[in-house]
């Protein structure tokens, strides 16, 4: 896996990538701005970008998302355009600092839902006619319930779902996480609002689900969140456009967040053993406004 991790990535540097904060302040547009939007009753799907249902013995949950980053977004011709083939628009920055190749948590844009995530002058987007968005998702931050002795407490989430990141310190409501390494895919925080309490924890390898429904075609890299959606109608960029291009990228949050379940009630009770087990987001479907 750290081989094909290493190659994407080997790949992806070798390109050029525009960040939202590299457009030329003299530019007045037009723009491609991209947006996330979530959605709980958005189809919930599985790695391959079919239906999925809850697996026995596991429960889940739809969060209630407030923050979300990504770093790598890439507009995709075809379903038999390779990953970094097709027309690639950004690239977080990435560090050695722990050790091996690291998305740097501290220089990553977290935004809100309906925020603008990237905003790109036109005139660098390939002219084209795009079918397929990627985009590898990095973290998420949301609120779930839990329970403990038989009462429900509501809590925050902090989810790194990306390949592997460098975090220095972190916070969660009022708590600190001093890390000063590299986490995995599946590394997360937690602590609940009002009372003083928070831990951490690793969900297991390879259990991160990232939705890909051209994955016979194009696959992604074992452990990336590179999550792929089509587009209802292709996006068609020609040079001459006048106008910005709004694109909206919905991500399915429906039962998006699953654990493994000791008592059988539909409840996320960490005090008795039960474990996360998948926080991947389950679906995208993006949509533009012209």
């Amino acid at each position: 896996m750290k081989r094909i991790v290493g190659l994407f990535l080997i790949l992806v540097s070798a390109l050029s990538f525009f960040s939202c904060e590299d457009e030329d302040d003299s530019d007045n547009g037009p723009y491609l701005i991209v947006k996330f939007q979530f959605d709980p009753n958005q189809a919930r799907l599985n790695n391959l970008g079919q239906p999925a249902t809850i697996p026995s013995g596991h429960a889940a949950q739809s969060p209630d998302f407030s923050k979300i980053s990504a770093h790598y977004f890439e507009l995709a011709p075809t379903a038999y355009t390779q990953l970094t083939e097709g027309t690639v628009l950004y690239h977080a920055e990435e560090t050695v600092q722990g050790g091996s190749v690291a998305i740097d948590f501290s220089k990553a844009v977290i935004v809100e839902e309906g925020s603008v995530f990237l905003k790109i002058p036109l005139r660098q987007v390939a002219q084209g006619n795009y079918e397929y968005v990627r985009i590898s998702l990095s973290y998420q931050e949301y609120d779930i319930s839990i329970r403990n002795n038989g009462v429900d407490y509501q809590g925050t989430l902090a989810s790194f779902v990306g390949y592997n990141n460098y975090i220095t310190t972190h916070f969660v409501e009022n708590n600190s996480f001093p890390i000063n390494g590299n986490r995995l895919q599946g590394y997360w925080a937690f602590a609940l609002h009002d009372f003083p309490y928070a831990t951490s924890g690793q969900a297991p390898a390879g259990a991160t689900t990232v939705p890909n429904p051209i994955a016979a075609t194009s696959p992604i890299p074992a452990g990336s969140c590179v999550v792929t959606g089509k587009f209802s109608q292709n996006l068609v960029i020609n040079g001459n456009e006048t106008r910005d291009i709004e694109l909206t990228l919905s991500l399915s949050t429906n039962h998006s967040f699953e654990w493994q379940e000791v008592t059988v009630d539909g409840k996320f009770e960490p005090s008795i053993g039960e474990s996360v087990v998948d926080m991947g987001l389950r679906g995208l479907l993006p949509t533009f406004v012209k």
